[in-house]
């Protein structure tokens, strides 16, 4: 095929594209525990059909131990032509309170070319750009094609890790492309050379054996909600920054967006300051953060006159790609030990870890991928960093340290991944599935592109 013809193929099989995503996204495949589990074994199956579509010889669901299956496809390679792996995750984050969203999370609605829902980004674009781009060469692809879909990177994605330990030839390719970061906007073509690692775990302060009455023991009575706050307000100093000794700011060696920008896609609201210290790039791709990412204490309307006697956070910790995640999380847990008031007692559990990027300065599959994503986008890609982790990536480079790693895919720094009102940008997917396809066809034919 020519690069013309791959172009038109990808634009031509959009609509059926569109479809098998909405259709993705509108099953409500979030593994974390205590949540319905046909679902995500539903998106599994579809995930499965979908590579079955595009003309893959070998589709299989892979059981990962203590998790849920992991999709597998296989074509194999060219004489003489590398072969290239294709990573995407078909499970999705809660959709939280209904009531934020604009459209309802599972029922994906398509307004102004944006699809809207939860996934509908993160990460079953990933798992449509592929689609998309295998679909063009009608099943005769110009590499050697491994396809891994996972079903619990957002809670638990080191299960994978160890699935990969274990099981090291499956995988093993060439080059790897991840389908789960974007461009910082639309439009804008990037590659993602920097990634964060992430450590979560949830955290139970215990004050009483139960309840009491306010108006009878407040005061003298120690509140376990009280406490909790006490803890997790003692993480930052007044500026934003981390307090946690052995957890230093970091720098990055690049531009990230500036102030108006990010305060727009964050949604800052107006005379609210930014928080931490440093570049806005030395912020979010390279220094390290904790956010309290839920509570278990009384709602508000079902609030009643009591001291708490128990309250329980889950806190969420970014790590810089040099960073070791356990050791990360052990100083955050030691730091909330030392500054539990009162004699609270503080238990510990639920960990969840998982390594940051970095990836090499770049080599045959990259310079590929820059001139498959201008010929797509119009300009070459720039690198940028990701404050969000990928717990496979680390372990993938740790396994196949000759690979080449490449981070790119149709989310933006607008499509609100993670929030309520999460979209996908139509046009945006068109270009990345369009970049991919070229990528593989440039890979297998070197220099066969006119850019």
């Amino acid at each position: 095929m020519t690069p013309d013809q791959i172009e038109k193929a990808v634009a031509a099989a959009m609509p059926q594209g569109v479809e098998e995503l909405r259709r993705l996204a509108a099953i409500p495949s979030v593994a974390f525990p205590g949540h319905p589990e046909e679902p995500v074994y539903a998106a599994a199956a579809m995930t499965a059909d979908l590579l079955r579509s595009v003309g893959l010889p070998h589709v299989q669901q892979i059981p990962v131990e203590g998790s849920f299956p992991a999709v597998y496809g296989e074509a194999p390679a060219p004489p003489g032509a590398p072969t290239v792996l294709l990573y995407a995750h078909y499970d999705v984050q809660p959709a939280g309170d209904p009531a934020a969203w604009r459209t309802p999370p599972f029922e994906p609605t398509l307004i102004d070319g944006q699809l809207y829902g939860r996934g509908t980004a993160d990460d079953k674009s990933g798992v449509i750009s592929h689609v998309l781009a295998l679909r063009a060469f009608q099943g005769r692809f110009p590499v050697g094609v491994k396809v891994i879909v996972e079903g619990q990177e957002e809670y638990a994605g080191e299960r994978l890790e160890a699935f990969v330990d274990r099981n090291p030839d499956l995988l093993r390719a060439d080059a790897i492309v991840v389908a789960d970061t974007g461009n910082p906007r639309v439009g804008d073509p990037s590659v993602t050379t920097s990634l964060r690692g992430m450590a979560a775990f949830t955290m139970e302060v215990r004050t009483l054996r139960e309840s009491v009455h306010s108006g009878q023991f407040g005061g003298a009575a120690p509140d376990a909600l009280a406490a909790l706050m006490r803890m997790v307000t003692s993480l930052h100093d007044d500026n934003g920054d981390v307090r946690v000794p052995g957890l230093p700011r970091g720098t990055f060696l690049g531009q990230g967006p500036s102030e108006e920008e990010f305060r727009r896609t964050a949604g800052v609201v107006d005379g609210v300051s930014l928080v931490g210290s440093g570049s806005l790039a030395d912020r979010l791709w390279a220094s390290y953060a904790i956010t309290v990412t839920g509570l278990d204490v009384p709602t508000v309307s079902g609030a009643i006159n009591a001291v708490q006697p128990v309250a329980r956070a889950r806190v969420t910790v970014r790590i810089p790609p040099a960073g070791d995640p356990k050791t990360t999380v052990n100083a955050v847990v030691e730091f909330l030990r030392q500054v539990a008031p009162w004699g609270a007692q503080v238990s510990f559990g639920d960990f969840t870890v998982g390594s940051g990027f970095q990836a090499d300065s770049g080599g045959k599959a990259r310079s590929a991928l820059n001139r498959a994503m201008e010929r797509a986008f119009g300009r070459p890609p720039r690198d940028v960093g990701a404050g969000g982790s990928i717990p496979l990536v680390n372990t993938l480079l740790r396994q196949y340290p000759a690979a080449e790693i490449l981070l790119f895919g149709a989310e933006d720094e607008e499509a609100a991944v993670h929030a309520p009102n999460e979209r996908v940008d139509l046009e945006e997917l068109r270009r990345v599935a369009t970049a991919e396809a070229l990528f593989l066809h440039e890979l297998g034919a070197p220099s066969a592109l006119g850019v």
